[in-house]
């Protein structure tokens, strides 16, 4: 099997993705500057700049990392990321996803984990998103797309001690087969 795209453009009737790029820091990292972004994940100073920059940086080298267009405006919206692709295991995760306060609300968030949803599936079994434990916000995102919440991690070692819960979508879950926004 073929390396699968991991910076794919994704279009949506609300969002659309693309390669993230050098030059997309400032316009994101003003999404990213807002504390409340932050304040239920585990890492909750990431809207300082020099910390907001390690994890663009991070994000740039991962080949993986996505940026997040509001489709009606073409206004920054947030950023999203594939990553741990497992040939052997046809397993993905997407994640350190943000989206900017102005979005939140369901339906663009929804529609973002759809459009990666149905590109994860065209080369992967299961994904997997790894959620701090304090990120309420977050694990009810997990349950309105179908994941299924598998384990929490307390003090989880992958993820700098961190207490995590993982949430899985495999291909035949139902609801990857569901309307691709709710009305």
């Amino acid at each position: 099997m073929s390396e699968p795209e991991l910076q794919p453009h994704l279009t949506g009737r609300l969002v659309s993705l693309r390669p993230l790029r050098a030059e997309d820091f400032e316009p994101l990292y003003a999404v990213a500057s807002d504390p409340l972004v932050w304040a239920q994940h585990p890492n909750p100073d990431r809207w300082r700049r020099e910390v907001f920059a390690k994890l663009f940086e991070d994000g740039l080298r991962s080949g993986g990392a996505l940026l997040i267009l509001d489709s009606a405006s073409g206004a920054v919206a947030g950023s999203s990321r594939y990553y741990g692709w497992d040939p052997d295991q046809r397993e993905v995760a997407i994640g350190y996803t943000f989206i900017g306060r102005r979005f939140w609300g369901g339906a663009h968030n929804h529609e973002l984990k759809r459009l990666m949803l149905r590109h994860a599936f065209g080369f992967a079994d299961v994904v997997w998103f790894h959620v701090g434990l304090c990120n309420g916000r977050s694990q009810t995102a997990m349950a309105r797309i179908g994941a299924t919440r598998v384990r929490e991690v307390p003090a989880d070692p992958l993820w700098g001690g961190r207490d995590m819960v993982y949430f899985r979508i495999h291909r035949d879950d139902p609801a990857v087969h569901r309307d691709p926004v709710p009305a």
